[in-house]
Order: structure tokens, then sequence, then C-alpha cells
């Protein structure tokens, strides 16, 4: 190689260095790192078992819905986004004892919650029941469903509202759910697949996803609609996040996001609901 070209590349090279530093300067991350658990990181708890939303693909890499959003979160704040894979149960203590920045696993909003944490709703859910994919039987109300052995993920919303669901129907005289928790949604499918139990309460989204596939049939859905949202610990994260997703919503990423996965946005102006609010 000659000493021209290779001064030449040299010269190249030393620019396309100086034009990312210059680059990585004009980005200054929208939140202080004192808010932050890693300076310069926004670290997300996820439990990725629940498609299409956030699940593993075959490569073992997170992909869905609500992974693409908080990346794109990430990056508007100038942050580098870090996903840790953990199961629901230990969301809620995680956040508050420092373990991640942000719950972004669709959690559903209550006003207990709110009272714990900073929650931004911007999301619209329901849940439904899913029973295996040749299942005969017909399903109008959940009076359809008494005395169904029915499988959820332990520690969340449709927990507590197959609980609800199982007094209600007692509360008619009948027999009631049979109710067996697992670790995560994944174990609860494998479990209906299995025949281990009549059906799995998930959401709407995700029960539709297997209705799709043909691996499980959707028997009833928009039970007890509620907001889901992402949750913070820091009220400064959850003050930016919020002008983040109303930024997001203006120049129509969101839209484009939520209406390619066929998902129903919240009608709120995602405003941070938690202590002190």
């Amino acid at each position: 190689m000659s000493r021209t070209l290779s001064m030449k590349l040299l010269s190249a090279t030393l620019l396309l260095g100086a034009a990312s530093v210059a680059n990585a300067q004009d980005c200054t991350p929208e939140v202080a790192d004192s808010e932050l658990i890693t300076p310069g990181t926004l670290i997300m708890s996820t439990n990725p078992t629940l498609p299409p939303l956030q699940f593993v693909d075959s490569k073992g890499d997170l992909q869905g819905m609500r992974i693409e959003l908080g990346k794109e979160i990430a990056k508007r704040l100038c942050l580098e986004p870090e996903y840790v894979r953990i199961e629901f149960s230990a969301m809620i203590p995680g956040l508050q004892s420092g373990r991640w920045d942000l719950i972004n696993t669709g959690i559903f909003y209550t006003e207990e919650r709110a009272g714990l944490m900073q929650m931004i709703p911007y999301e619209n859910q329901a849940i439904s029941i899913s029973v295996a994919p040749d299942s005969d039987a017909e399903y109008a109300t959940k009076e359809d469903l008494d005395g169904m052995t029915i499988g959820v993920e332990i520690g969340g919303f449709e927990e507590s509202k197959l609980r609800l669901m199982d007094e209600e129907l007692k509360g008619e005289n009948m027999k009631g759910i049979d109710i067996r928790t697992f670790d995560n949604f994944a174990m609860a499918f494998q479990a209906l697949r299995a025949g281990q139990v009549d059906g799995v309460v998930s959401i709407d989204a995700v029960a539709k996803e297997y209705d799709t596939r043909g691996d499980f049939k959707t028997a009833l859905s928009g039970l007890y609609p509620a907001p889901v949202a992402v949750a913070m610990k820091s009220p400064a994260l959850a003050d930016a996040v919020s002008e983040t997703l109303v930024e997001m919503k203006a120049d129509g990423t969101l839209g484009a996001l939520f209406e390619e996965y066929g998902l129903p946005m919240v009608d709120g102006d995602y405003s941070v609901k938690g202590p002190g609010r």
C-alpha cells in the first residue's frame, strides 16, 4: 500500500472517529446519573413469555412490541437500553430494591400499585381464557367456565381477576374455578398443552396470537378491561418517560408501533400517576 493511500485512509478514519465523538457529545442523557442504577443506561425488567408483546426468538433474542417500545424510549433519552429477564412476581420488589429502573412488562395499572411506584398507562388490555385447540365446548359467559381447572401466572392482575371470577361464580351458588398458579405464562400454557389444566388466563393480545397460530383456542376475551403501564421508582425518570411518550405520539411513532401489532392505545395524555402526584 502506498504512503499516500495510507495517509488518506488514516485521515478518513480520524474524521469518522471525530464525527462519532461529536454525535455522542450531541446526545446528552435526559436523565441525571443519580436517577439511574447505572449511569447512561436504562435497565428494564421484562418477563418474555407473552408473544407478540415480549418473547424470546429462536436465536435467543428478545423481541416484541414492548421490547421495541423500551428501546425507543431509551434511545430518545440518550440512554443505552438493557433488559433483565425475570418472573413477574419479582418485578415490583426488584424495582423498589433498585435492581432495575423501569418495569416494561405491560403491568396492569391499579390505584393500589400507583401508591407504590410511578406509573404511566399507555396501552389498553383485557384478559382472555384460552383452551385446547381441539375443544368443541361453547363459551359465552364466565358461567361457562364453572368447574374448570384454569392456570395463571402467579402474582399478577390476571390471577387477582381469576380469583374474583371464582368468588363471583361461588356467589351464584356454582362450583367456582380450580385455580393453578405458575411462575410464568409459558409454564401455564405448557400445562394446558399437556392436559394438566382446562384453560389458561392471559391477556387478549397473547390469546389472539396463540389462536392465530392454531396453538390454543380463545374461549372468552375482553374480560376486566384495564390499562397497562410502565412503572418506575424515580419521579424524575417517570417525568422524562412521560414526555418521551407524548413526543412519540405526536410524531406518529407510537401510533405506528401500536398499529403494527394491532393493539389499542390509551386515550390519556401519558401523565404520571404515583406517590406525590
